[in-house]
């Protein structure tokens, strides 16, 4: 049955191994677009889920993201989102970092070439109806309280209008924002600093139309950005240098039109405010994402500059990488230590993010003359050397990050498997709908596998990976993980070798047994391989 029915889900009550009733298998708190994908993966996946969140339950159409990145959309296109989505959006090809400096996203080798540029509440929108389509309870005006857990399973204490309750999960996601009540809970530090003070947002109707639906620019005195909103509206963020007031300071559109006109040299008759805040930007992570049987993900994990527009999207690939990840330890396919590599593949990415969009929102305010002129120069230099450039977008994008694969690794382990079309027709991320693993063969190998010296064989379980065939002559055999990331690869051409290294690594990745395809989670060392390298890398 494919594993993302949502028919194949029990959300009943169950009991953990110590006895203990538990209401749901994962509690995910915090209805945001990286807490959303997260119950959407693991509802499909067959698990019960529920979502707390502490607002009521309309979306609000006041958000902070605009930019949906090509990796973010590739990730949606696995669930079957993505063309809506580009088709209520703005596809840009090149993003204007300042000044003259721009990242040309039209050379990334995707299907998504551009940067969407579309409101956060249309990406909640999509996933808000996809997680509920796969039978997500959703519990809103719910504020966390605190939580206790042991090892067998987590109990999330929290206040509704009725009054006090409680839940028991097998694991429990924060994925609650910056004021991550579930960060409180699990007492981790939040280390780090304030980027930007007195940080002004409004959305506003405009009397002139801007040139494109993302205008930005900075000058020595102030930064503004306009983005579209596609109905008529628009988001406006700005900092005057010579304001700097705090979060609680009043803020009206006279002081967000004069931003503006610092400097885009125009406020574009803007009028008609329906929201307006003052806020600051920081830079912030975690040093853990997970404790125990609970995990952080999006900005209760890491938080950073606007710069670049990578925020959102980083939630969302944090998501993306966990998911899979907790559907495979709760239904006995890998072992729980496979949760770690959570950590250790997405704690480097927050990290580099944080540097990323702190260096460009430092190198976008310079006020001295000659800071500005060496940014100037440094716009000419990165349009003119194109690795550099195209190095530049691939990070911003998404495109490039890659995770560690360890010693003796295939090229291609740990890379992100590009969308290549397959011999029936289909693309890699339309079978990626499935939910499972993918196995990318030549045209003429079959999908069970029997190695001479081994009888048994072993054929991959059909319930976590599919076998499908190159399009083109490709001899490499290659298997990715349900996010997009390749797990194993090998060139190898002996048919028992070949056959020899698949099963290993079926074995690791999805826990297929010889002949069988079932779960082997004990006969796994406690790093979660057979042999020295962790799972999940």
């Amino acid at each position: 049955m494919d594993a993302r029915n949502p028919k194949t889900r029990d959300n009943g009550a169950r009991n953990d191994p110590a006895g203990a009733a538990r209401d749901t298998d994962v509690l995910v708190v915090g209805a945001g677009p990286t807490g959303l994908l997260l119950a959407g993966d693991l509802a499909e996946a067959g698990l019960g889920v529920t979502l707390l969140e502490r607002r009521p339950g309309k979306i609000s159409n006041l958000t902070r993201a605009l930019a949906v990145h090509a990796r973010t959309l590739e990730q949606l296109d696995a669930r079957g989102l993505a063309d809506e989505l580009v088709a209520g959006g703005h596809p840009l090809g090149s993003l204007r970092l300042f000044g003259d400096a721009y990242l040309d996203a039209s050379r990334l080798r995707s299907r998504f070439p551009f940067v969407l540029i579309t409101p956060q509440f249309e990406v909640e929108r999509l996933l808000e109806r996809r997680a509920r389509r796969a039978g997500v309870t959703f519990r809103y005006e719910s504020e966390v309280l605190g939580l206790d857990q042991d090892a067998e399973g987590v109990t999330v204490r929290f206040r509704t209008p009725e009054g006090l309750d409680s839940l028991r999960a097998a694991y429990a996601v924060g994925t609650d924002g910056v004021r991550s009540a579930v960060r409180e809970a699990i007492g981790l530090p939040f280390p780090g600093k304030s980027v930007i003070r007195s940080l002004v947002l409004a959305d506003v109707r405009l009397a002139q139309e801007p040139d494109s639906p993302f205008t930005v620019n900075a000058t020595g005195e102030a930064f503004a950005l306009i983005g579209s909103f596609g109905d008529g509206w628009y988001r406006v963020i700005g900092w005057n240098r010579r304001h700097q007031a705090g979060d609680d300071a009043p803020v009206d559109l006279d002081e967000v039109r004069e931003i503006t006109r610092l400097a885009l040299g125009s406020d574009y008759g803007m009028h008609d405010a329906r929201w307006i805040s003052r806020f600051h930007s920081d830079e912030r992570q975690v040093p853990e994402y997970r404790v125990g049987r609970v995990f952080l993900a999006g900005d209760a994990a890491h938080v950073h500059s606007p710069a670049g527009g990578q925020g959102m999207n980083t939630g969302l690939q944090d998501a993306a990488n966990l998911s899979w990840k907790l559907a495979a330890a709760l239904r006995g396919h890998a072992p729980d230590s496979l949760l770690d590599s959570y950590q250790t593949e997405r704690h480097p990415v927050g990290r580099a993010v944080l540097r990323s969009s702190g260096a460009l929102v430092r190198i976008a305010l310079l006020h001295s003359a000659p800071g500005r002129l060496a940014r100037t120069l440094a716009a000419r230099l990165l349009e003119r050397l194109r690795p550099v450039s195209g190095r530049a977008i691939r990070t911003v994008s998404g495109i490039g990050i890659a995770y560690p694969a360890g010693p003796g690794a295939h090229r291609l382990a740990g890379h992100r498997a590009p969308d290549v079309r397959l011999a029936d027709g289909s693309r890699l991320y339309e079978v990626l709908r499935q939910g499972r693993f993918v196995l990318i063969t030549p045209s003429d190998e079959p999908g069970d596998i029997h190695p001479a010296d081994e009888p048994g064989g072993i054929r991959p379980a059909d319930d976590r990976t599919v076998t499908v065939h190159w399009h083109s002559a490709r001899r490499t055999a290659v298997l990715v993980r349900p996010d997009g990331y390749v797990a194993w690869a090998t060139d190898a051409t002996a048919p028992a070798e070949r056959a020899r290294a698949l099963r290993t690594a079926l074995v690791q990745w999805t826990g297929a047994e010889p002949g069988a395809g079932g779960p082997i989670a004990a006969a796994l060392t406690p790093q979660g391989h057979a042999a020295d390298r962790p799972a999940g890398r």
